[in-house]
């Protein structure tokens, strides 16, 4: 009776119209008349006289009206709907993999530096460099911090306070552990040697280096010899034991060298560049022996095998190409991430290969299945670097840091 009332001022009196007598007999009609002048209803003000008299509605509009009313959006997820989604396992996994500080007695992360005790960085953590029994990291802030990583909690041996004024973006250790060199975004780059774990600095490489003149460093493993790219293009190499003097200088297509290193057995330089191109040149003669086809973005990382035998190239095309450094060809594709490779590093058997990319994620690659065997995601912030750990005995531990600013330890090559 309500809605017909309402409808009068549309369609006349309600006793006189014609569709009156129809409304009890057709709710199709019913329908059609409340849908169409439903909003000139509204327009007049009655809709509180709807309201106060439901119960004269037919059966069907009420129980819609009722459920229009009460569809309200929750704002929050049921304690069943929780244990559902828990029980399916997509809710939040549980944190198991804690232990106490050594040093404190709180509770921590297995594989993270006790955030009590330590603080890794104030920025960025743009490299790590791994001697036999420690591990050196260097950011944008001005100091390089030294851990021991011969004890379980891996406690901060030595801080190197004000070793950059603008910040370390690589670093690079000796096999021996006796030298490393460090290199800051001032154009700078400084020698370091250990007595007996202590850190002291060597000498510095004089050249008229600019900002940018000397990007991506590497070592020789008994550190004689550091190699470094240029923003030109030119990889530059110096003797560290012969006055620190440049004894050779090799030329490329002028692209940007973003990433660089020597053989085990010094014989050979790799460097990557940004247009894409890959180069090794051969040490001894001074000439580029191989001009490497495959990636057609900016390299990023590169990794000569522990034996020599292949050389590991990747960057911005998410892909770590394969190379066989004696033929000069590529061997391999390893597919697998979903954005940009920021660092390789070979185990110490040369078994498995380890890279860290944009998205946070670091993979371990099986060199002889040619797959990726554990993905470890610590973190979705970049990782500027991984390297792996000393082994200690059967274990094959590794590092991860990068724009967390802070540095996660991983104990299995293969674990979670």
């Amino acid at each position: 009776m309500a809605l017909r009332l309402a409808l009068s001022p549309i369609i006349g009196s309600p006793l006189r119209h014609p569709v009156y007598s129809q409304l009890h007999t057709s709710p199709a009609l019913y329908t059609h008349l409340y849908t169409q002048y439903a909003p000139r209803i509204l327009s007049f003000g009655i809709l509180p006289s709807i309201a106060l008299r439901l119960g004269t509605l037919p059966t069907f509009l009420s129980d819609l009206w009722d459920s229009l009313l009460r569809a309200v959006p929750k704002k929050k997820t049921s304690h069943r709907k929780k244990r559902q989604r828990f029980l399916a396992g997509k809710a939040l996994k549980d944190v198991t993999s804690l232990n106490k500080c050594s040093a404190c007695g709180n509770v921590k992360r297995a594989h993270l530096l006790c955030p009590y005790c330590v603080q890794a960085h104030i920025t960025d953590i743009f490299s790590l460099a791994v001697t036999p029994h420690q591990i050196i990291s260097g950011s944008g802030s001005s100091d390089i911090k030294i851990y021991s990583t011969s004890e379980p909690d891996f406690p901060l041996a030595q801080a190197l306070d004000a070793a950059h004024k603008l910040g370390v973006h690589h670093l690079a250790a000796s096999k021996d552990g006796l030298h490393f060199a460090s290199t800051g975004f001032a154009g700078d780059v400084k020698l370091w040697r250990s007595e007996e774990g202590h850190w002291t600095k060597e000498g510095d490489i004089v050249d008229g280096n600019k900002a940018g003149e000397t990007w991506a460093i590497a070592l020789s493993p008994e550190g004689q010899y550091l190699a470094a790219t240029s923003v030109d293009g030119r990889i530059n190499v110096w003797d560290n034991m012969g006055g620190r003097k440049k004894i050779r200088e090799f030329e490329t297509k002028g692209s940007f060298g973003m990433a660089i290193d020597l053989s085990a057995d010094g014989r050979c330089t790799a460097s990557g560049h940004e247009n894409g191109g890959v180069y090794i040149f051969n040490n001894d003669t001074g000439r580029l022996l191989h001009s490497l086809p495959g990636l057609i973005k900016a390299v990023r990382a590169v990794a000569f095998s522990p034996a020599g035998k292949l050389l590991a190239a990747a960057g911005d095309a998410r892909v770590i190409a394969l190379y066989d450094v004696a033929a000069g060809e590529q061997v391999a594709n390893l597919s697998g991430h979903g954005a940009w490779i920021f660092s390789l590093d070979w185990s110490d058997t040369g078994e498995f290969l380890l890279s860290g990319a944009y998205d946070g994620k670091a993979k371990v690659w099986s060199i002889e299945r040619r797959e990726c065997v554990a993905t470890h995601t610590e973190t979705d912030k970049t990782l500027w670097s991984v390297k792996w750990l000393p082994k200690t005995g059967r274990n094959e531990g590794f590092a991860t840091a990068g724009a967390n600013r802070s540095i996660s330890f991983y104990r299995e090559a293969t674990g979670g």
